[in-house]
């Protein structure tokens, strides 16, 4: 049986020339040690702003079970036991039952319509080209730098001259007019990521622009579309200046300003241990849907740089 030996290396009297290996050298000591300084400045940094974040929602939280005596007594100890009286005077008393209604409706209605509408206009936006195409776009853009405080004022009176002040669904569409450019400029983006050779066959087919988008392109942008739903859930979840100024009917208060009335309110009788609790309420929805979604929020951010 033979065996294949390597040629052995030819002398350097040869003449011919034998190829160098350039051998990467290794990160030198000071190198690493910069790393290594530069990984603990940047993991010092995130544990520091991870506690301002995570102190204060835990003290809410725990301070929410403490009796009135005691949030004064001793700030920073566990509750002696659990006071769920807290919560359900919170809930019965200070009406947060019919705030978080009024709040679910709004927002609820009013994210399905942005993302409904500001997707079918990014992808229009993004797929086709027309005249008028960018100009469209850059007003969208424009409408997210256009301060809301100059607003107030005249959409008081175009809100009041529809008949739509003091309502559930006027307040629904000014909460979708106010998030669509962020939505439209967000989704525009997304679209033009995604391949359009799918379309292109959907269209060979026999398929039509509108069961194009809605059975093919809008599931490929599900990571898009909760994406911005969750920053525009926020920003809606968390909107006090527009049901100020639109709805100023006690019975249809959203969650934002039944927490302005319940801090007017309790201070003056000094329930504290109510007012945490209220705050706590809001702040748990809120919580809950990133926590949830946030896999899909980061997939959603980064998408648009992996085409």
């Amino acid at each position: 049986m033979k065996t294949t030996e390597p040629p052995a290396p030819l002398p350097a009297e040869s003449g011919v020339p034998v190829a160098k290996v350039d051998v990467p050298a290794g990160p030198s000591r000071k190198e690493k040690k910069e790393g290594g300084v530069l990984n603990a400045f940047s993991h010092g940094i995130l544990v520091l702003w991870a506690i301002m974040v995570v102190l204060p929602l835990v003290w809410a939280f725990m301070t929410s079970f403490k009796s009135d005596s005691a949030i004064f007594g001793s700030p920073w100890s566990l509750p002696d036991k659990l006071h769920f009286d807290n919560w359900s005077r919170a809930w019965t008393e200070a009406n947060m039952s019919d705030y978080f209604l009024n709040t679910i409706l709004v927002v609820g209605g009013s994210l399905i319509g942005t993302l409904v509408l500001g997707s079918m206009a990014a992808y229009v936006l993004a797929r086709f080209d027309f005249p008028g195409n960018r100009f469209i776009y850059f007003l969208f853009i424009g409408g997210m730098s256009f301060p809301i405080m100059l607003a107030l004022v005249p959409l008081f009176y175009v809100v009041n001259n529809m008949g739509l002040l003091n309502t559930i669904h006027g307040l629904i569409l000014v909460y979708i007019a106010y998030s669509l450019p962020f939505t439209v400029f967000f989704l525009t983006a997304f679209f033009r990521t995604l391949p359009t050779s799918i379309a292109e066959a959907a269209f060979v087919d026999g398929a039509s622009h509108s069961r194009t988008f809605f059975q093919i392109m809008l599931p490929m942008a599900k990571p898009g579309l909760i994406s911005v739903g969750i920053f525009n859930f926020l920003g809606q979840w968390n909107q006090y200046m527009l049901p100020t100024v639109l709805n100023t009917d006690p019975d249809k208060r959203v969650l934002t300003q039944g927490l302005v009335q319940l801090a007017v309110s309790q201070g003056y009788k000094g329930d504290w241990s109510g007012l945490f609790a209220g705050l706590v309420m809001a702040m748990l929805p809120v919580l809950a849907a990133y926590i949830v979604f946030q896999r899909q929020v980061v997939q959603g951010l980064t998408a648009g740089a992996l085409k």
